[in-house]
């Protein structure tokens, strides 16, 4: 069964697309793992956390207020790693690196939802599966981090 929020109210772009934030979960600076959860809608499929945005709140906002509701998880805001287009879903999505300070032992979801942290090559796989857009997500942290550490 998928339980509305209440209160929760959509927010579109001025193209009519659904504005949206998520959080790749990093514990360390070295990114070799990210934090998943488990989707409200099918518990064996594995995404990244996030939501659409509340009236007047910032992407960041959402994206920290979703993390924290869905994975159970603080931490500190690094870097946007962009604005994702999904133009089948008519979603765009901005997505943060979140550095995970704190992991609560009971949150909003926690009843309906597990997390686990899953390396890079391991969330690559099971994100494919159920939502290929997010390994987009994944496939830029990676890249970014590359480009960092050469330079």
């Amino acid at each position: 069964m998928v339980k509305e929020k209440p209160n929760s109210t959509r927010t579109y772009d001025e193209e009519g697309f659904r504005r949206r934030a998520a959080c790749l979960c990093v514990r360390d600076d070295h990114q070799k793992e990210i934090l998943l959860v488990t989707s409200s809608r099918a518990g064996d499929r594995w995404i990244v956390p996030g939501g659409g945005l509340e009236p007047n709140e910032d992407p960041s906002s959402a994206a920290i207020r979703e993390t924290i509701e869905e994975a159970g998880v603080k931490g500190v805001i690094r870097r946007c790693l962009g604005t994702f287009e999904n133009s089948e879903r008519k979603h765009r999505t901005s997505v943060f690196v979140m550095h995970v300070t704190e992991e609560l032992e009971e949150w909003e979801d926690s009843q309906s939802r597990k997390r686990n942290w899953f390396s890079i090559e391991e969330a690559l796989k099971l994100l494919a599966i159920h939502k290929p857009v997010q390994t987009t997500y994944v496939k830029l942290l990676v890249k970014n981090d590359s480009l960092l550490s050469s330079s």
